[in-house]
């Protein structure tokens, strides 16, 4: 056992932060270079919309499974074989040649992501436990600033016409260094043992209200993924240019918002900022809805990226702390009904929408800003992160 120091903690948080870069830009590369692919498959918009579903379908097959890894074994461990998994897959997309192909890769990859992503949280919920203040929304900042930097790299590799298959190659190889170089250096915890429970856990009674809460920010998140520019374009009438730089306001806020979280937390306490963050995606979509214009919702989606950039953060926080769930079966558990989210509502958008419109169907969605706040006033205030006592870790 070796006493953690203030190098040694800051050592554990910059390898959290790393493995967060590592997937953030490894999955904004495969997402730059979808176009690219689509047009080398010769795949239409409905075929390539099938396609890529594959990838969420493995994502929440995995996530009973990363539950009962994360139980058995150390989630340092477990990030490892993501991070590899998930950067050996990121190299073969572009050499595909068929859609079949496409899709059984797409499947292992979601897998991939799923186990990466839900043990490099856990890692977070670790080194969190080293801190009297919150650190946990500036890793999740860490992954937006890698999603930027791996679309500017993609959007350089479109424009000097290189091949996908270079391209994600080159990156699954670069990231697969950066695994070696900063494993060594990640946290290791002893896994804990707790009640046996099956294979697919759902959260317990104190866990269900930050689950819905999860739920309902996954559900605004990729609703503005998805949607956000298209509204632009169908309501507003806006260019193409325009309804680009609408998403791109969003995304900044979030990202503002991920790394100025944590000293509001420090200053107001998680349940209060939670409050705001509800407050802030309601406003802002019922802003984008009842005021159609171009100004209007840049302001409406900079309210909504504000708003949803700390919620899922801070749910993985109080989550790691649960006394009836060890940390991994806690995240996956609340990740099952997050990615539901995540997953449902954006179709649902479309479905609303061409029934009644981009308008209503916003609209409607503003409404899980209200279901945020009402399970936010049904929760007991949360109490700031802890220090473990006594400050040790076990090193490798």
């Amino acid at each position: 056992m070796d006493k953690v120091t203030a190098p040694g903690r800051l050592r554990l948080r910059i390898a959290c932060g790393v493995f967060f870069f590592i997937s953030g830009f490894g999955y904004s590369s495969w997402a730059s270079r979808i176009p690219s692919i689509q047009q080398q498959l010769h795949l239409s918009e409905g075929q390539l919309g099938g396609v890529l579903f594959a990838l969420p379908i493995g994502l929440m097959l995995t996530l009973p499974i990363t539950a009962k890894l994360l139980k058995h074994f150390s989630s340092r461990s477990i990030m490892l074989v993501g991070a590899i998994a998930f950067n050996l897959l990121l190299c073969v997309p572009g050499f595909t040649a068929y859609t079949w192909q496409l899709i059984v890769l797409l499947f292992f990859f979601g897998s991939a992501r799923n186990i990466f992503n839900l043990s490099v949280n856990a890692q977070a919920v670790g080194v969190q436990s080293f801190y009297d203040r919150s650190i946990m929304v500036t890793f999740h900042g860490i992954w937006s600033i890698a999603g930027f930097a791996g679309a500017a790299v993609g959007y350089l590799m479109v424009s000097f016409n290189v091949a996908p298959s270079y391209h994600l190659l080159f990156v699954g190889i670069s990231m697969l260094i950066v695994t070696a170089i900063f494993y060594p250096h990640a946290y290791y915890e002893k896994p804990v043992n707790t009640v046996n429970k099956s294979v697919f856990s759902l959260p317990d009674k104190h866990l269900i209200k930050f689950s819905l809460i999860c739920f309902a920010s996954m559900a605004c998140e990729n609703t503005m993924y998805d949607w956000s520019g298209i509204y632009f374009q169908k309501v507003l009438n806006a260019s193409k240019p325009a309804a680009t730089a609408a998403f791109v306001v969003y995304m900044i806020a979030m990202t503002i918002g991920r790394f100025t979280g944590d000293k509001l937390v420090a200053s107001a306490g998680i349940k209060k900022v939670l409050t705001c963050s509800g407050i802030l995606i309601l406003s802002g979509l019922l802003l984008s809805v009842l005021l159609p214009y171009n100004y209007t919702v840049y302001i409406g989606y900079a309210l909504v990226g504000m708003g949803v950039s700390c919620v899922v953060p801070l749910v993985f926080s109080v989550a790691g702390k649960s006394q009836n769930m060890n940390t991994g079966q806690a995240l996956a558990a609340i990740s099952t009904i997050g990615y539901l989210g995540f997953l449902i509502i954006p179709p649902a958008v479309g479905f609303i929408a061409q029934a009644a419109g981009l308008r209503w169907a916003f609209g409607i969605v503003s409404g899980f800003g209200a279901l945020i706040i009402l399970m936010v006033s049904k929760i007991e205030s949360t109490n700031p992160p802890r220090v473990l006592q006594p400050e040790m870790y076990e090193a490798s």
